[in-house]
């Protein structure tokens, strides 16, 4: 199974996706926010087409303790728009917690990269460390 992974942020949209058996996620693509929501939708939407996509699975940000705060609340919305737009590809929800911060330390052993240059590229990383998590747990 195909699935692609989001991460949502404010500024950036990092995208993943997996490979053809589902078990291994790869970073994908940095979408910078147009400022018009359904155009980034679009875009997303294309690239799930692209990528033959079964089921794209979009990061639920809970709080550490396990609450939903205002932008789990975000990604519920999105979730759902993402889901009319994208019909029949279900749009499933998953724990992104730390993922963000798993990335950057990752990126930062892995390589001298700048910061500036990190921050451009973790939001992919990002969602392949969330889609991985959510492709683990479909075994």
């Amino acid at each position: 199974m195909r699935a692609l992974g989001l991460d949502l942020g404010t500024k950036r949209i990092g995208l993943a996706v997996s490979d053809g058996t589902g078990s291994m996620a790869s970073p994908l693509v940095v979408i910078e926010r147009s400022g018009d929501v359904d155009a980034d939708r679009r875009r997303i939407a294309s690239i799930a087409v692209e990528e033959e996509a079964e089921t794209v699975v979009l990061g639920l940000p809970l709080n550490m303790s396990g609450t939903a705060g205002p932008a789990a609340a975000e990604a519920c919305a999105e979730a759902g728009a993402l889901g009319v737009l994208l019909a029949p590809v279900p749009v499933v929800l998953w724990d992104e917690r730390l993922t963000t911060v798993a990335a950057d330390r990752s990126m930062r052993a892995a390589s001298r990269k700048r910061a500036p240059e990190r921050r451009r590229s973790v939001d992919m990383v990002a969602a392949a460390v969330m889609l991985q998590s959510w492709l683990d747990a479909q075994v």
